[in-house]
């Protein structure tokens, strides 16, 4: 007698025949004929696989009158999933402002008509509309970036990663660029300073020790090969305890001195004084004022803008940079100098609802912990309007949130969290189950303590409560 499976197998209908079911013959009026065939044979193999491993799966045991139906709807469902965006919104309810694994930095809303002009029509991206010559994409954000910083030109290119590179293979390659050993840091995914130099054709002049680094140890380093002075801010990690380091102005003093340009990579690339929402981090311009000949920082960080490599500095070193072929490799497109433009003329702007206030990452960083505690005891309040007894128990709790990104190391912004105890189910599932976008919906990011499911709404927007607020009771009571 023939096996179970081998009449399955005979009982599979072709390409032919399920492509000319009512069902994919509708599908096919909306989405090419080549997607629905390759998600057939696709289906089609799996089942086969299946078949030939003996698995006891129901695909395995359906009877062969059903199968053609079965197949179909998972076709419609392999089609569907095929044209579904892998890159998703989601809700941050983890308090980590600028969180790189969720993008880092959001634009302002506000910028969106800005942007969407960019994308759907033409521009006078590098057209210079006075003279009707062709002019350089430059001039839309160095403008304002010279505003804002102090310093005497700008270009930008597409992260602080490649700024790095191409200022020093443009200004140090074949020469030694000082550096000392406490800087050498490593940036996010594994790169490193000292890869990044390597590559750039600079040489590497370490001086001084982890911990303490002097004056006069760059000072000795210096020969005729020398190129730049670098400083790197330490803007994910500290050294706290017996340690020193030279002044900014000292080294630009001692540059000055032996006519060498100092290079400062500054990282997170704080434009506004946050000292008042206790957040100390280093403003550009004051590296401007101090005399810093070359500064670069990212756009996504506390700028708050989109992924870009800023470089500002003195004019003739600045056109040099340009000059290097590897600029146009790195330099950005037409949507990342709309959105970075957007956001710096806000900053120019300056405080209020139409600036700073803006700027999403500004705000979030800038709101105070009673205001978030108020919002929580509002949330709250829906959730147990939402969600019957013997669920859950909510209560609002003292907590940090994080500005992240690899930045402000060590400093933390107090907040209210809201914290869950799912009395139904374990912590882990039902961060899960948010996590996934419950019934469709959209992901929501939490993180969990102690059993307990912690939303921090510094970094929830408004506007997305009330879907916070259906999502997790729907969780809650899955």
């Amino acid at each position: 007698m023939a096996k179970p499976s081998n009449a399955l197998l005979r009982a599979i209908p072709s390409v032919d025949e399920l492509m000319v079911s009512p069902q994919l013959a509708e599908l096919s009026s909306q989405v090419g004929r080549p997607l629905i065939v390759s998600a057939i044979r696709a289906v089609l193999a799996a089942l086969r696989a299946r078949i030939a491993e003996h698995s006891e799966d129901a695909a395995t045991r359906v009877k062969p009158e059903e199968l053609a139906e079965q197949l179909i709807g998972e076709v419609i469902a392999d089609v569907h999933a095929a044209l579904r965006p892998s890159l998703r919104p989601v809700i941050n309810a983890t308090g980590v402002v600028l969180h790189t694994n969720l993008g880092r930095a959001p634009l302002g809303a506000e910028f969106f008509e800005q942007i969407r002009a960019a994308a759907t029509q033409y521009s006078n991206l590098e057209y210079d509309l006075q003279s009707g010559a062709r002019g350089k994409r430059d001039v839309h954000t160095s403008r304002l970036l010279q505003r804002l910083t102090g310093a005497e030109a700008a270009i930008v290119v597409n992260n602080n990663a490649a700024a790095v590179f191409l200022v020093l293979a443009a200004l140090a390659r074949g020469g030694e660029v000082i550096v000392s050993r406490g800087e050498l840091i490593e940036i996010g995914d594994g790169f490193r300073i000292p890869d990044i130099m390597a590559e750039s054709g600079a040489v590497l002049r370490e001086v001084g020790t982890t911990n303490r680094t002097r004056l006069s140890d760059y000072e000795r380093a210096i020969n005729e090969r020398t190129r730049l002075l670098l400083r790197v801010h330490r803007s994910n990690f500290q050294i706290a305890g017996f340690t020193a380091q030279p002044s900014l102005e000292e080294l630009v003093k001692l540059g000055r001195k032996v006519s060498l340009p100092v290079y400062e990579d500054l990282g997170s690339g704080c434009l506004a004084d946050l000292s008042s929402h206790g957040v100390s981090e280093p403003v550009v311009r004051s590296s401007v004022t101090a005399g810093v000949s070359i500064i670069s920082f990212s756009g996504d960080k506390l700028l708050g803008g989109p992924q870009a490599g800023i470089i500002v500095g003195e004019k003739e070193l600045i056109a040099q940079i340009r000059r290097h072929p590897m600029f146009r490799a790195l330099r950005v497109d037409k949507l990342t100098i709309a959105a970075l433009e957007a956001t710096l003329l806000a900053y120019l702007r300056g405080a209020g609802k139409s600036g700073h206030d803006a700027i999403p990452a500004i705000r979030m960083i800038s709101a105070s912990a009673a205001e978030i505690r108020a919002r929580a005891e509002h949330l709250i309040e829906m959730l147990r309007a939402g969600v019957a007894a013997g669920f859950a128990n909510f209560d609002v709790r003292v907590g940090q949130s994080v500005i992240g990104g690899g930045s402000t190391p060590g400093q933390l912004l107090s907040t209210h969290l809201i914290a869950i105890e799912c009395l139904r189910c374990s912590a882990a599932e039902l961060e899960e189950r948010l996590r996934g976008g419950i019934s469709g919906g959209i992901p929501i990011i939490t993180r969990v303590e102690n059993d307990r499911l912690i939303l921090d709404l510094r970094t929830v927007f408004p506007d997305q409560e009330s879907v916070l607020v259906e999502s997790v009771s729907a969780a809650l009571t899955k």
